[in-house]
């Protein structure tokens, strides 16, 4: 659904363009660790709220990923805003190198 092998191959590059290539390494990792935890606590986080919603608010089992599908478009959408909003850094702080 969030196409990850795709983000995951085209986010050094989308970094380096962002940023240079001087601290990219260090971000890159960064980003890395929030994927990770991430895909940890995300899995987690739904089937609690789908549990919630059986259990407590006895929605059927067949309908309870329903409300967890559109909290992920929303999610997606909230990224795509934030992506949007996202300006590079001035190139005067870019890493020039040897010349």
């Amino acid at each position: 659904m969030s196409m990850y092998g795709g983000g995951f191959a085209t986010i050094p590059a989308y970094l380096r363009d962002l940023f240079g290539v001087m601290e990219v390494g260090a971000i890159h990792g960064r980003l890395l660790l929030a994927w990770s935890a991430a895909a940890i606590l995300g899995p987690q986080l739904v089937n609690n709220l789908r549990a919630y919603q059986i259990e407590t608010l006895q929605v059927p089992a067949a309908n309870a990923y329903s409300t967890t599908m559109y909290i992920m478009a929303g999610l997606l959408l909230v990224g795509f805003v934030c992506n949007f909003c996202i300006r590079p850094v001035n190139p005067k702080y870019h890493f020039k190198g040897k010349s």
